[in-house]
């Protein structure tokens, strides 16, 4: 990236990556990172930030998800959130020592999304809930995506269920999917309105 973009601020490019890649599925915005980067004593510009971001994003090594809105004015505005393109990159920087393994579902999930073409967004109500992906693929119906690698907590699943339900609220025609990690968590969920998806099946399309 830096040779081939000729990037001079090395050193905030290194940041912002780290910084992107030690936080999977969370919301980024450029602003947020301008103002971090100053707080380091970096000496860069809002206009650096935007490009250095976009060549992180260009190198293929991370995928930034917009909110799901027809206001381009409002996508814009509003945080993205950010995913590593390799999920196997997010135990190489995490330095908590947990598993991330639901962010780690999440990413391959968005990236099955991409390769079957879809225009994905993630949702958030006006209640102030939020779905992970709205997925659109031209020809078939709207989806309501949430990932949730352990349902089993009833608090976790009532969240879950909940910004669904919202969401449907705005987007009345879309399928509501709950994808989930094993078979057995799946079978202890029954919603009406809700298809409930095993990981694997999901993932090799037998449950698309």
């Amino acid at each position: 990236m830096v040779e081939r973009y000729q990037v001079s601020q090395v050193a905030a490019l290194r940041w912002i990556a780290r910084a992107c890649l030690r936080n999977p599925a969370a919301l980024l915005s450029a602003h947020a990172l301008y103002r971090d980067l100053k707080s380091q004593g970096y000496a860069v510009s809002k206009d650096t930030v935007h490009a250095l971001l976009g060549h992180l994003v260009d190198a293929f090594l991370l995928t930034l998800v917009p909110l799901a809105t027809d206001s381009e004015r409002r996508r814009n505005a509003k945080p993205r959130k950010v995913y590593p393109v390799d999920p196997g990159i997010i135990g190489a920087f995490d330095v908590s020592g947990r598993t991330n393994l639901g962010h780690a579902l999440e990413t391959a999930v968005l990236n099955t999304l991409a390769c079957q073409g879809a225009d994905v967004g993630y949702v958030k109500t006006d209640e102030g809930f939020e779905v992970d992906f709205l997925a659109r693929i031209p020809g078939e119906p709207e989806r309501l995506i949430q990932v949730c690698a352990d349902p089993t907590p009833q608090e976790v699943l009532a969240r879950e269920l909940r910004a669904l339900d919202s969401a449907a609220r705005a987007y009345p025609r879309a399928e509501r999917i709950l994808i989930v990690l094993t078979q057995d968590q799946a079978a202890q969920i029954g919603v009406s309105g809700v298809r409930v998806c095993t990981a694997h099946k999901w993932l090799l399309g037998e449950e698309a």
